[in-house]
């Protein structure tokens, strides 16, 4: 249960990331509820995953999955570079991630 809550908060994530880059560029009522409504859904459920995991290895994998993410987000739709030092060290993030959840 504590890892769905994780793969659920790393989700919202995204969504208030997504949201923060359309606030960041259109300050309007749906930008906003997207930024702050992913964001605020995304802490709440990572402290759920508190009681069914260990804070650091919860947080650590949620905030991996969370930056791989963002950064594929921005890759994809809002145009960030898609050089091979960035793929390459995003596949070290997706590796570092894996590795947590592997070994807890």
């Amino acid at each position: 249960m504590g890892w769905i809550f994780v793969l659920l908060a790393a989700s919202a994530e995204l969504v208030g990331v997504w949201g923060l880059n359309l606030f960041s560029q259109k300050r309007n009522l749906k930008n906003g509820i997207l930024y702050f409504g992913g964001l605020g859904l995304s802490f709440a459920l990572i402290y759920l995953s508190f009681k069914y995991l260990p804070v650091s290895i919860a947080y650590a994998v949620f905030t991996g999955l969370g930056t791989a993410g963002a950064v594929l987000i921005n890759m994809f739709f809002f145009g960030d570079s898609k050089s091979w030092s960035r793929i390459g060290s995003l596949i070290l993030i997706i590796a570092g991630v894996v590795g947590l959840k592997a070994l807890s």
